[in-house]
């Protein structure tokens, strides 16, 4: 994450974009032409594969991968991540596809690469990516090549759950069973709600001016969050760390790319106007997703979804009926450990909250739809209540909040390990 700020830093004060970067392969050295059609210096994916002698292969019509001798780096089309095998390296801006064509902003060329892959190195100052060694053969990769390591790269499928009723005691005593390999530390997203124009709902009440913006609290408290988490020895992604618009579709593609184990999206509630005493409404709620189930539910998955209208690409992917399908599978497996991880996290909010709380509901949020985890949406308190809008945007009540999100994350995870026979590191 610092590295990625502090690169977008750099590319800030350097002015200008460069309009080439070399790389040198061996003694051939070939000009990437450099552009910034979005404010961001990019180059083409397919121009520097070729020049780099690697294969690019495309996944679907949004992920790609870049096989760069043993190394398969995963990309997603708006999705601020590389992908290397169940590692997610956070970018300062996505990779995006136009005209058919990826284009991958240079950081990857001038950060991530030398980072990721053997025999890469970057020379800043002659704005050239260098490839000290190359694997037998020369060339790009042979068609099927890059399929062949994506394959590799992937982690093997867990075993079929073996039945109790099938397996015989021993006739005589033996050694005992190996334990479990310990799994890497567990992985938490944490979404920080709305963002950039999208500011989500203000408050409070009856305020001259807005005292609380939504994207501004659930950033603070998200940040939170993660810090907390991280203490905890756990490792963290963030779908935004800065004031930037995230689609709402590409919030749970950042989690499924992660390779997440729970997804937390934090919110900032609002009373409907239209009640007798908006002002008054008061407490803290966590949703899971399933059908709603009351009018108040409906209302506040509409108002959260209602970030849509900020975004300017459809997604495509909507009308497929397959896609749809497998998505709702998905989703249905992790149903009953959402809704107990919703419990949880309520249950430790209440040990913290100024207000009542609101119960445990369920609602069809699109900000959960794609992440194939337990998932769940928090909102955090009223912002349209002036005492809750007060708590809600002091420093120490947010620490406060973290803390309590945090504590029922590591609960949650902690009673999932004998489930699936792993241990925390």
């Amino acid at each position: 994450m610092i590295a990625a700020a502090l690169l977008a830093l750099q590319l800030a004060v350097a002015g200008p974009a460069p309009d080439a970067l070399s790389v040198r392969v061996g003694g051939r050295v070939a000009d990437i032409p450099v552009g910034a059609p979005q404010g961001v210096p990019v180059v083409r994916a397919d121009v520097l594969a070729l020049a780099l002698g690697a294969g690019l292969e495309r996944e679907d019509d949004h992920r790609f991968h870049l096989a760069i001798g043993d190394v398969v780096l995963g990309f997603t089309d708006r999705v601020a991540f590389v992908r290397r095998g169940q590692e997610a390296i956070p970018l300062a801006s996505a990779p995006y596809v136009a005209g058919d064509r990826l284009f991958l902003p240079v950081q990857v060329v001038s950060d991530v690469m030398p980072r990721l892959v053997p025999g890469l190195t970057f020379d800043a100052e002659r704005g050239e990516l260098r490839r000290i060694a190359r694997r037998p053969g020369g060339g790009g990769a042979a068609p099927g090549a890059v399929a062949r390591r994506v394959a590799a790269s992937r982690p093997a499928p867990r075993a079929a759950p073996v039945e109790r009723a099938a397996v015989k005691p021993p006739a005589a005593a033996s050694a005992p069973a190996p334990r479990p390999a310990a799994r890497e530390r567990r992985t938490v997203v944490v979404d920080a709600g709305h963002g950039g124009p999208d500011r989500g709902m203000t408050g409070p009440i009856g305020a001259s001016r807005p005292r609380l913006i939504e994207k501004d609290v659930t950033l603070a408290v998200a940040k939170r969050v993660a810090a907390e988490l991280e203490r905890r020895g756990m490792r963290v992604i963030m779908t935004r760390t800065t004031d930037t618009l995230i689609a709402l579709a590409d919030r749970g593609h950042i989690a499924n790319e992660a390779d997440g184990d729970v997804f937390l999206s934090i919110h900032v509630n609002a009373a409907n106007p239209r009640w007798k005493n908006a002002a008054a409404a008061r407490g803290y709620e966590t949703y899971f997703l399933a059908e709603a189930k009351t009018e108040d539910a409906r209302r506040v998955a509409e108002l959260e979804n209602a970030s849509e209208r900020f975004e300017a690409v459809a997604d495509t992917r909507k009308g497929d009926p397959l896609r749809f399908i497998l998505n709702d599978m998905q989703q249905n497996e992790h149903l009953r450990e959402s809704s107990e991880l919703a419990a949880i996290v309520q249950r430790h909010l209440g040990e913290v909250a100024h207000g009542p709380s609101r119960g445990v509901k369920q609602a069809g949020f699109k900000v959960l739809v794609t992440a194939f985890m337990p998932a769940v949406l928090v909102e955090i308190g009223f912002g349209t209540n002036p005492s809750e809008a007060r708590v809600l945007t002091d420093r120490e009540e947010q620490q406060r909040i973290a803390e309590a999100i945090a504590g029922a994350t590591e609960e949650y995870l902690r009673r999932l390990e004998p489930r699936d026979g792993t241990a925390q590191r």
